[in-house]
């Protein structure tokens, strides 16, 4: 009888709407169980995402709205959420407001009010705002608002049921004449509200969290400690990541002479052995054993400082540079992105609101170091620059790594002033950068966070590309008495000597346009000859063979940090701004700042020779 009950049971659609950084994508996915990943800055949430709810038996049907801040929009998000809401197409709304920050979450509160009766207010990071001394009458607070409140704490499971049975209630009210949506933000009325349900108990803990605040955000202070961070993760990620390597590199060259003893005990054509050994395992092997230690090792600091709450004050301390430059603040959130993924920085420009702002970000986003060119770069300095320092070489490559990441600050923050004053010109807007509280670490959901969606996803795209990729080299490099391959290095080698590497170098960077990851194992075996497998251990032999010195490895270095970006990213900057002019400007602005630093370093190099 009651599963009859339930079948008869209406499918409801309930959304959840909420400022950033209330918990509320960590509601869906607690009710959803959906594994949706959550970021701790504005508009990470671009796109809609639905889910049932568990144990509704497919009753009710949730919807993550983008965070906003208004009903008002003034961005796609705000839009987006507006939309759905004002045209009725969800039977009831749940607002998601975080229980540490109360008044200012009411705002979009009582703004769906005014649209809406049949509104759920979910009061979550309630545990959170116990921790710091914060408590809510949530039912005085549903009382002074004619709403269900409900108490929850999403990451700990807790008040979800209760937040079920609302919603069902909620969609049951009778909905009067849907209101006008109201332009004018209600600020008066939430911090009365607030005042009468939020009580705070004033202790150290509170006075140590404004601290240090003050200490991070801090005109000097800030940017100091925020580079002693940076300095810290590249550091352990470099100490960390050369045993790895090497090991990894010493296996997969084992691994490399059993497959292809085993290829030709079977019979396998000659030919055929060296396209596959020599070819493609040989690229897809040096991919690995180059990129996955410390990838393994920098995602999940990375990660580390995301849910620390800290990337967003890294942002404000990037804030006053853009804004200087003619450009949005929310370009530091964007940059930010682009450490992880190019392309994933490029989309993420969608929450400048700016049309002219966004195209600045999205054209300069590349000039940041993506994921894919950290290894080559951490390989490099570790080779030629920390080589026979022992216990100091991690030190040092680490304030190397630093200087490049500022270096690509600043040519960041050029390129966007100099679009600015030329073929963007206007001025900059204002915006609303939230600071997240600081929050206890989920070490379990970091790991599984940065080995999943980034380690192994960014390993497998590269992997995927490495095969073909190397199988195409050989391929060039075997065809006929002249190969191809032979052919366009000779033709390149004038415009590398000038640029301080060779023709090899620049061949490599070309066939490496499909992933950053690839331009390293590609010029290694163009150096062979489409020939063998070196390790890490092996690799610095092979380059100095072929004239390598500390001039060309920083040469190289530049020419990874500022070179045009890889095929994904340049699709998706041409689907974002629908524009092959655009999409080809964000292909020239990083080659030439890499070509033009190349001739500089090369030129100077030389001419300090000549004078010394």
């Amino acid at each position: 009888m009651e599963g009859m009950t339930r079948a008869r049971e209406k499918r409801l659609t309930a959304a959840l709407i909420g400022n950033p950084n209330v918990g509320k994508s960590t509601v869906f996915n607690a009710l959803t169980g959906l594994n949706r990943h959550t970021g701790n800055w504005t508009g990470k949430t671009v796109d809609l995402a639905a889910g049932t709810v568990r144990g509704t038996g497919g009753g009710i049907e949730l919807v993550d709205l983008p965070g906003c801040y208004s009903l008002t929009p003034t961005s796609p998000e705000e839009e987006a959420a507006r939309d759905l809401i004002a045209k009725g197409a969800a039977d009831c709304t749940v607002v998601v407001c975080d229980a540490s920050c109360l008044e200012r979450n009411l705002n979009i509160v009582l703004q769906t009010l005014r649209i809406t009766r049949r509104v759920v207010v979910c009061v979550n990071l309630i545990d959170e705002a116990a921790k710091r001394g914060i408590s809510v009458d949530v039912k005085r607070l549903g009382a002074l608002l004619g709403v269900e409140a409900v108490a929850a704490s999403a990451v700990k499971k807790q008040g979800l049921k209760e937040l079920v049975r609302a919603i069902r209630r909620a969609a049951e009210v009778e909905e009067a004449e849907r209101g006008r949506i109201t332009a004018a933000p209600m600020w008066a009325e939430a911090e009365r509200i607030a005042a009468l349900v939020v009580t705070r108990d004033s202790d150290a803990r509170s006075a140590r969290f404004l601290k240090l605040d003050r200490l991070l955000t801090g005109r000097v202070t800030g940017a100091a400690v925020m580079l002693a961070l940076l300095a810290l993760v590249l550091f352990l990620t470099m100490v960390g990541a050369n045993l790895p390597s090497r090991l990894l590199g010493e296996a997969f060259s084992a691994l490399l002479g059993s497959i292809r003893l085993l290829l030709q005990r079977a019979g396998m054509p000659a030919l055929m052995v060296s396209m596959i050994c020599d070819g493609g395992l040989a690229t897809l092997m040096t991919v690995v054993s180059v990129m996955l230690p410390p990838m393994a090792i920098f995602f999940p600091l990375f990660t580390l400082l995301e849910d620390l709450g800290l990337l967003p004050r890294i942002a404000f301390d990037l804030d006053s540079g853009f804004r200087r430059c003619g450009g949005c603040g929310k370009q530091a959130l964007t940059c930010c992105m682009g450490f992880g993924c190019n392309a994933a920085g490029v989309i993420g420009c969608r929450i400048i609101e700016s049309p002219r702002e966004r195209l600045i970000a999205i054209l300069t986003n590349s000039l940041i170091p993506c994921n894919g060119r950290f290894p080559t770069l951490t390989a490099l300095i570790t080779m030629f620059f920390a080589a026979g320092m022992g216990g100091s070489g991690g030190a040092v490559s680490a304030l190397i790594m630093t200087g490049l990441i500022l270096l690509s600050l600043a040519a960041t923050f050029l390129a966007s002033k100099l679009l600015t004053i030329t073929v963007l010109k206007g001025k900059p807007s204002s915006f609303v950068l939230e600071l997240p509280p600081f929050r206890t670490p989920r070490v379990g959901k970091i790991i599984v966070r940065s080995v999943l969606d980034r380690t192994l996803f960014v390993l497998g795209r590269a992997a995927a590309a490495a095969l073909p990729a190397g199988i195409l080299i050989w391929a060039l490099a075997n065809a006929g008495e002249t190969p191809p391959l032979g052919v366009g290095v000779r033709l390149l080698d004038p415009v590398g000597a000038a640029m301080g590497v060779d023709g090899a170098i620049l061949m490599a960077f070309i066939l490496g346009l499909p992933a950053n990851e690839l331009v390293m194992p590609l010029l290694v075996m163009i150096y062979s000859g489409a020939g063998t497998f070196s390790g890490m251990s092996l690799m610095r032999d092979t380059l100095i063979q072929n004239g390598w010195s500390v001039r060309t490895a920083l040469c190289v270095m530049l020419l990874m940090l500022f070179h045009s970006p890889c095929a994904t990213t340049l699709l998706t900057v041409r689907r974002e701004t629908g524009s092959p002019a655009w999409t080809a400007a964000a292909f020239l602005i990083p080659s030439a700042i890499g070509v033009l630093l190349c001739l500089a370093v090369n030129g100077i190099w030389t001419l300090a020779g000549m004078l010394y």
